[in-house]
């Protein structure tokens, strides 16, 4: 059907289809101050506008809107038209905490309470 098309109402066709997937885009690729929406994602690896967005490399963290999900170390993958696929080396789930290194009592107190 697009070969009877014009081609100024193609390129319309495609802006659109780019505008709507950015709006869509949830999860965000964060990389020192800069970020990116991601298009798509997998578990091994998401998908990010080539045109907007460096070559990227190396450690990034992923957000779902203010909440972290991932630290990862990514390596570009390759180019499909539009997008620019990378894929994950090492991809970890954030935590809101440290990690112990002992043993917690499971009956440990939840908090201390002043004398005074």
């Amino acid at each position: 059907m697009s070969d009877y098309l014009p081609d100024a109402v193609r390129e319309e066709l495609a802006a659109a289809r780019k505008s709507e997937r950015r709006k869509r885009a949830t999860r965000v690729v964060h990389v020192g101050d800069e970020a990116y929406p991601i298009l798509e994602m997998t578990e091994e690896g998401f998908a990010v506008e080539a045109d907007t967005a460096p070559r990227l490399r190396g450690f990034i963290d992923i957000y779902d809107g203010p909440r972290h999900l991932y630290q990862a170390l990514i390596v570009a993958s390759e180019e499909v038209g539009d997008l620019m696929r990378y894929e994950f080396k090492r991809n970890t789930a954030a935590t809101g905490s440290a990690p112990v290194d002992f043993e917690q009592a499971a009956d440990r107190p939840a908090g201390l309470l002043p004398l005074a």
